[in-house]
């Protein structure tokens, strides 16, 4: 083990915060790192410290949850509040959902414990598949509609998910098609095992468009090329 602790910086919007090696950094609405003056958002919503010479992540928030996911998307898990995570990887990304923005911000940490295995394969179909889950290509379309403001931006640091009613005109479908695509769509990742888009009472989740997007984002289940897919299907119902 190296004799101090590696150093870590969080980057958002093109600004770098470095972490103290013997403090603590905070993130959220009135923070070391100041997110935005959103009044969803928490004060202090995550918090990054060193212990025994591991960077550890910590959401000390009430209410609102974040999903992490290495920099090539291999890994990906969600910290729910309370919670608290050591950064193993060279590059971390948090995504997180405060009313209706979602936002995110990179962690670059040096010396990084683990590397993720970057050997994997993409289809050239139609279809794309994540574990025992296949996105025919609406389920893809709707999937990159609700992120397309996210994609677009270039920086880290924030954009909106639109309204279900909004996001089924950009497809050119009835909301009755949207909805039902959506449920889908949710359906399918809630048996692969990602939380917070279906509900205990097995009704869908309040919240389930940002999960369902901030989870697709962390997983590279899309990516900035997949708006292609989406402006093809604008130009098509045009």
């Amino acid at each position: 083990m190296p004799a101090n602790p590696p150093r870590a910086i969080v980057d958002y919007c093109g600004e770098e915060y470095v972490v103290p090696d013997d403090g603590i950094l905070t993130i959220g609405r009135d923070a070391d790192v100041d997110i935005d003056e959103n009044p969803y958002l928490h004060r202090r919503f995550i918090e990054l410290a060193f212990q025994s010479e591991i960077l550890w992540i910590t959401n000390v928030g009430s209410t609102s949850t974040a999903t992490l996911s290495d920099g090539d998307g291999l890994v990906q898990t969600w910290l729910s509040p309370g919670a608290r995570l050591p950064v193993l990887f060279p590059q971390t990304i948090v995504w997180f959902t405060a009313g209706p923005t979602t936002y995110d911000f990179e962690i670059k940490l040096d010396a990084a414990p683990f590397l993720a295995n970057t050997d994997i394969s993409s289809p050239d179909d139609g279809e794309t598949t994540l574990g025992r889950v296949t996105l025919t290509p609406d389920q893809r379309l709707i999937i990159v509609a609700l992120a397309e403001d996210l994609l677009r931006r270039g920086n880290r640091g924030s954009g909106t998910i639109p309204a279900s009613s909004a996001a089924a005109e950009r497809l050119g479908w009835t909301i009755t098609k949207f909805n039902r695509k959506l449920d889908n769509v949710c359906e399918k990742f809630s048996k692969l095992g990602v939380r917070g888009l279906i509900a205990e009472n097995g009704r869908p989740a309040s919240n389930r468009k940002a999960r369902l997007v901030e989870y697709c984002l962390a997983s590279r289940v899309i990516t900035r090329t997949d708006l292609a897919w989406l402006d093809s299907a604008a130009l098509s119902k045009s």
